[in-house]
């Protein structure tokens, strides 16, 4: 079976390429032999040029040279870097001529994708072919060129980076031993690679996708997605990711990217695609991780952590950005909430987490009223309506078999609050006293009062709620509540700019210092 690979976007300075002349660039180092080799590449198919094993070889060291004699000579920090968007014929020259070596990187990272993805698609000659030698298929020394790109932080080309980065983990992934399985079964010649080799470059390589998903914000997100997305293809690197924190960070990313791109729903339709584009790969990238679940404790651990991963999807269904992006996130939800532990179970002092521990954090983000909503929406694929189905069935289940104080417990330990029915005068008249613990710690107030930091302004409006009516049920909660520090918390909200979060602060603090509230109410 064919498989090409993550595209990578034209390059902005494309239209420049043709006119590269390449002997008065001295610092690239060529010689005779390489320059006639890329002329002839440029008149040929690139299939014509790949066809014999040898000519691949020299053809992508030779564009690997580029990059390396490029960057040694400063590329990467010239105009080119500057350049975002596609340019028109005129303008690409001109940064050309200003920086030509920048105009060069664009060129080879290119085409080492064009050679990559071309010897995916099923050719005689493979990946292990070019980029791994010896009988003992040793990775090339001269990846360390794609690596350089990467390590030149966020003040480099945001283009040459993403697409090194993209090139390098399609090299990388080929010498996976779950790939090279996969490669036999569909009877493809895989060339001889060894993973030994790959397995430092693909720490490294990991390490970097991981510190953009922890720093990257708006639009910068984007130049680790195509090399991410690759990685998810082989499940060594999967689990390589999670080792290396991918889960937590990736979770989070898509959460505030999702919030980014709620918060800028009325912008330009161009913004709006690309954000929407960004959080399918996103959220795509999170479901292929889903599918390690019920064979790695360690990964079941990291989908669970602070409840990130299960907020993060809820939100894809319950903004419904696009078709694509939901079905994406049910289907990840779905396997969350079918997990089991019986193949992998954890280790003698680790929580045990399966379907059931997901369900609850669901229900937390209040998954199962959005479900309900969907199920009134008329869908075409029926993968969609599928799996409405299963997870409007589990939730409900689990939903009947949990009392309305652990549907509370659950939404506050998670941090996830929300309006509804455990937020009113009924409900603390019934559980306020609950409130204080099994050990008398008042822990879940403590969490309340420490919800009253949070930056979402709805999130602290209801901490400021359910505290004061903590402070009018339960005897002496008054005296508990300003113990615990909550009125130096409360007192600042008071002057905030959400008229509704001041509303809700000035009657918290109104409960805790006044002895009969109902009267003033």
């Amino acid at each position: 079976m064919s498989q090409r690979g993550p595209m990578l976007a034209p390059s902005p300075v494309a239209l420049a390429f043709p006119h590269i002349q390449w002997d008065p660039l001295g610092s690239l180092r060529l010689t005779a032999q390489e320059t006639a080799l890329l002329r002839m590449a440029e008149t040929n198919p690139i299939g014509y040029t790949l066809a014999d094993a040898r000519d691949a070889t020299m053809y992508a060291r030779v564009l690997l040279k580029l990059l390396a004699e490029a960057a040694a000579a400063g590329a990467g920090f010239g105009a080119v870097s500057t350049i975002s968007k596609p340019c028109d014929e005129k303008t690409a020259l001109e940064a050309l001529e200003e920086d030509p070596l920048g105009v060069v990187s664009h060129y080879a990272v290119t085409k080492l994708h064009s050679i990559i993805t071309t010897l995916m698609s099923g050719t005689t000659v493979t990946v292990g072919n070019v980029f791994y030698s010896g009988k003992d298929g040793l990775l090339i020394d001269q990846w360390k060129a794609l690596l350089r790109l990467l390590n030149k932080g966020g003040h480099g080309d945001l283009f040459a980076q993403s697409g090194a980065a993209l090139c390098l983990a399609l090299i990388l992934v080929t010498a996976c031993p779950s790939m090279q399985t996969a490669a036999k079964d569909d009877s493809a010649k895989t060339g001889s690679a060894s993973y030994a080799s790959a397995v430092e470059p693909l720490e490294a390589l990991t390490a970097w996708i991981v510190s953009q998903l922890k720093s990257a914000t708006g639009s910068n997100i984007g130049i680790a997605i195509p090399a991410m997305t690759a990685l998810m293809a082989a499940t060594e690197t999967r689990h390589l990711f999670s080792a290396s924190g991918g889960i937590k960070y990736l979770a989070r990313q898509l959460r505030a990217s999702s919030k980014r791109s709620t918060a800028g729903s009325d912008q330009n339709s161009r913004a709006g695609s690309a954000t929407v584009q960004q959080l399918y790969e996103l959220t795509f990238c999170l479901w292929c991780m889903t599918y390690e679940l019920n064979g790695s404790p360690n990964i079941r651990a990291d989908f669970v952590k602070d409840g990130a991963a299960v907020e993060a999807l809820t939100l894809m269904v319950s903004t419904a950005p696009r078709e694509k992006v939901v079905r994406v996130a049910l289907a990840a939800l779905v396997n969350l909430a079918q997990c089991t532990a019986d193949e992998a179970p954890e280790p003698p002092g680790m929580t045990k987490v399966d379907g059931g521990v997901f369900l609850t954090d669901m229900l937390a983000c209040k998954l199962l009223k959005y479900i309900q909503f969907l199920q009134d929406r008329q869908f075409t694929d029926p993968d969609i309506v599928e799996d409405i189905k299963i997870l409007h069935k589990l939730l409900s289940v689990n939903y009947k078999e949990m009392s309305r104080w652990e549907v509370y417990k659950t939404e506050v330990e998670s941090g996830h609050l929300q309006w509804g029915s455990t937020h009113t005068e009924a409900f603390f008249k019934e559980n306020a006293r609950m409130l204080e613990g099994k050990d008398s710690d008042f822990k879940l107030l403590k969490v309340l009062i420490a919800l009253l930091s949070s930056k979402d302004d709805e999130i602290a409006a209801i901490a400021c709620h359910d505290i004061g009516e903590f402070v009018r049920f339960y005897p002496n909660g008054r005296a508990i509540a300003k113990r615990l520090g909550a009125k130096e918390l409360v007192m600042p909200l008071i002057e905030h700019e959400n008229v509704d979060l001041q509303r809700h602060a000035l009657q918290c603090v109104s409960k805790m210092m006044v002895q009969h509230w109902e009267y003033v109410k």
